[in-house]
């Protein structure tokens, strides 16, 4: 069956038939790959297997070995897709759609008949529920560009990821990887650092330039292509090939966004590219050959130690001013250090406050200097607000279709809920730069990319009632729980990198492409399309000291409250004969007020006086019985009186203590953002700081009032609240 297809045609019968027997052995073999990945997919018995995410890293690898062994590959997933969506195994879905188009991706050449199945099978999914339907229709989309351009998703990868620098395809990436210094001992850095340095270009390889050109010629002429003569032609031109690439790129150009786009004169347009190239070369390819494999390289990972939390911005505004060609000084605003969430720069005043030095207008002797904060036009809020509507969240109805910016800028964080908490801060932050001076919003597309790394022990997940672990790693926790191939993937790496660093250095290692943590990183980022958004909580901290000013900062994860241990005498008397009996009370009196959320979802204020041993809040469920949507807090106390626990859910929050004796508060379990001596804490969803440019509406008169005013804050504030979004591969929804 195999033998016979278009794709697998031989000029004699006798090598067709050896070749047939081979690519059937082949098929099988993948086909065998490909359902023990399914299976671990089920595995949560035991510890995460750290062999799950090398399994699909091996089938691609093996694949890219021969044209035809992708080919072979595409062919069986359509099949295992058409089979699990007839039998409504929802959950092999997402794994297998994004192992197709990483497979399209990566072919050098697809049948007519194979493309035009995969695109039907996309467009399928469109029935099904979300998160389903909507990467359906992104890789259906995706998929009708490669049917009209061959080649097209190779160069546009390319070009963005290489940022190859051409006239027709403006669009730049660049991915920076942050590894947190409070997990990643000295040892540790300086393995991944090394095993994330940029690819070197090996004798008898093409670079990027030659690469795209050979692969977009060979995506378009199938067959009729002779990729071994088109590979040494342009191994031979040399500096030429930069020629033959803008052509390429400019009839990929004249060709994108066409609705009456014509395939067969795309395909002769590159046709005569191919010709003059042999020409130039002086090769003479009148009959087609073998394809050539030209597999898809990783792109150049800035790996970085995030010890300053400016430092992440910091990075992607030299991106974008190293890359913009169009920079203006009239918006800039250097990464400044942030006092209390304000970045404050030094302005010498040269104004001495006195009216007499202030000259006449025919000697002026000073002037005022304009103020340095620049007030935003309208279309500069617009922009903010139009950020937060693209995200599903932030509205009631279907998001904004995202506008495409020139830059992106992919942003992986290696580390524990701390380097969350972290990210979060720095995300709130950068929400309030821009909400000062509008610069990275207008052009740069920020995504967020987590890979959990813990020196802790696997936990297994099989306890029952507790499918979140009280560790460090909550974060990475309740991903895996929304998204099985996440666990698969990108946990597995993460228990897998700091064994990296015990491993010796071998002398006789193999080429850098093999190596596994920039390829898996490269598949994280290239197919991650749907973020899981974290709610964001906004934290108000008060100090006994009243000459201490109050601060504002914001957590993701966990807050803990952690209370002196108080130890008091009480004394009681009997009234018949006078006897002394002690008992000890540990904790402090504390007032709670918070809004309780009801079972109808309704709110009431509340507010109660307890002692109290200690406090956690904690915005991650960690229970399967919690709502898993992250829509409110769990707050749980520990009672004096006993070792049970109060619990209370909640969004908003206020802690106070009731004694002269204060306590310490703790975000995101990270040390390093701990205060002290604290008297009270306020905790809220933290407000989207682009919707407080908004004036705010005027109230109605009460004739005309269409409710309670204090529900339509409550509703404003849920609307406008700032998330964190993560990628991932299935999203919310699955």
């Amino acid at each position: 069956m195999t033998a016979n297809a278009s794709w697998d045609s031989s000029r004699g019968s006798q090598s067709a038939a050896g070749e047939g027997d081979g690519l059937v052995s082949i098929e099988s073999n993948i086909y065998r790959s490909l359902q023990t990945i399914l299976r671990e997919l089920n595995n949560h018995t035991l510890t995460v297997s750290q062999s799950k995410g090398v399994l699909r890293w091996t089938l691609h690898k093996t694949v890219l070995e021969s044209p035809k062994h992708c080919v072979l590959l595409v062919k069986i997933l359509v099949k295992e897709l058409e089979k699990v969506k007839r039998l409504q195994y929802r959950t092999y879905i997402i794994p297998l759609l994004h192992t197709l188009i990483y497979a399209v991706y990566q072919s050098v050449y697809l049948p007519d008949d194979l493309c035009q199945r995969t695109y039907d099978l996309c467009k399928q999914l469109l029935t099904l529920p979300h998160p389903y339907c909507t990467i359906g229709l992104a890789y259906a989309r995706l998929i009708k560009m490669e049917q009209i351009t061959p080649g097209a998703l190779y160069q546009r990868r390319i070009l963005a990821e290489q940022r190859l620098q051409n006239s027709s395809f403006s669009l730049q990436e660049k991915v920076f990887v942050f590894a947190d210094p409070a997990v990643f001992p000295d040892s540790l850095v300086t393995g991944v650092a090394a095993d994330l340095e940029p690819e070197a270009t090996f004798p008898g390889e093409l670079d990027s330039v030659g690469a795209m050109v050979l692969h977009t010629l060979q995506a378009a002429m199938g067959e009729s292509c002779n990729g071994a003569a088109l590979k040494q032609a342009l191994e031979s031109l040399g500096c030429v090939v930069e020629l033959f690439f803008h052509k390429v790129v400019s009839t990929l150009a004249q060709h994108t966004g066409d609705v009456a786009a014509d395939r067969n004169s795309y395909c002769a347009k590159l046709q005569r590219i191919y010709e003059e190239i042999l020409r130039t070369a002086r090769l003479d390819a009148s009959e087609g050959g073998p394809l050539c494999s030209c597999s898809l390289p990783n792109p150049e990972l800035n790996f970085r130690i995030w010890r300053e939390d400016n430092e992440l911005w910091g990075a992607v505004i030299k991106f974008v001013r190293a890359s913009s060609l169009n920079y203006s000084q009239e918006c800039e605003e250097p990464p400044t250090a942030s006092l209390g969430g304000r970045s404050r720069q030094l302005v010498t005043s040269t104004d001495s406050g006195i009216m007499r030095d202030i000259g006449t207008q025919d000697q002026p002797s000073l002037t005022r200097r304009a103020g340095q904060r620049r007030r935003l036009t309208q279309s500069d809020r617009m922009a903010l607000m139009r950020e937060s509507l693209e995200e599903p969240h932030a509205t009631t109805g279907a998001p904004l279709p995202k506008d495409e910016r020139p830059f992106t800028a992919r942003i992986v964080v290696m580390g524990d809920d701390r380097t969350v908490g972290r990210l979060a801060k720095a995300y709130h932050s950068l929400r309030q730069r821009e909400a000062r001076c509008l610069y990275l919003t207008t052009k740069v597309s920020l995504e967020l990319y987590y890979i959990p790394v813990s020196s802790e022990s696997p936990v297994s997940l099989s306890e029952e009632g507790n499918i979140f672990p009280q560790t460090n790693l909550a974060v990475s926790s309740y991903l895996e729980k929304m998204d099985p191939w996440y666990e698969c993937n990108i946990s597995s790496l993460g228990r897998m990198i700091p064994k990296m660093a015990k491993m010796p250095a071998s002398p006789n290692r193999r080429r850098k492409s093999d190596s596994f943590l920039p390829d898996v990183i490269s598949y994280y980022i290239r197919t991650a399309i749907q973020p899981i958004y974290l709610t964001i909580y906004s934290v108000k901290i008060i100090f006994f000291n009243p000459g201490s000013t109050p601060v504002e900062d914001v957590f993701v994860c966990h807050l803990e409250l952690d209370f002196p241990n108080i130890k008091m005498t009480h004394i009681n008397e009997g009234s018949f004969r006078i006897t002394r009996s002690t008992a000890e009370l540990e904790g402090v009196m504390i007032s709670v007020k918070y809004k309780r959320l009801s079972v109808s979802s309704r709110e009431e204020d509340t507010a109660v006086s307890l002692r109290v041993l200690s406090a956690f809040i904690d915005a991650i469920p960690t229970t399967e019985s919690e709502d898993p949507d992250l829509s409110c807090l769990t707050v749980n106390f520990g009672n004096f009186k006993s070792a049970r626990e109060v619990s209370v859910r909640t969004c908003n929050i206020k802690i106070r203590t009731l004694e002269n004796k204060a306590f310490c508060v703790c975000l995101d379990k990270d040390s390093r953002r701990t205060f002290k001596d604290v008297q009270c804490v306020e905790i809220s969803r933290c407000l989207d700081p682009g919707f407080s440019l908004q004036k705010p509406s005027k109230p109605q008169p009460a004739n005309f009032s269409l409710g309670d005013t204090k529900d339509t804050e409550e509703d404003h504030s849920a609307t406008h609240s700032l998330p964190l979004p993560l990628n991932t591969f299935a999203g919310v929804g699955h």
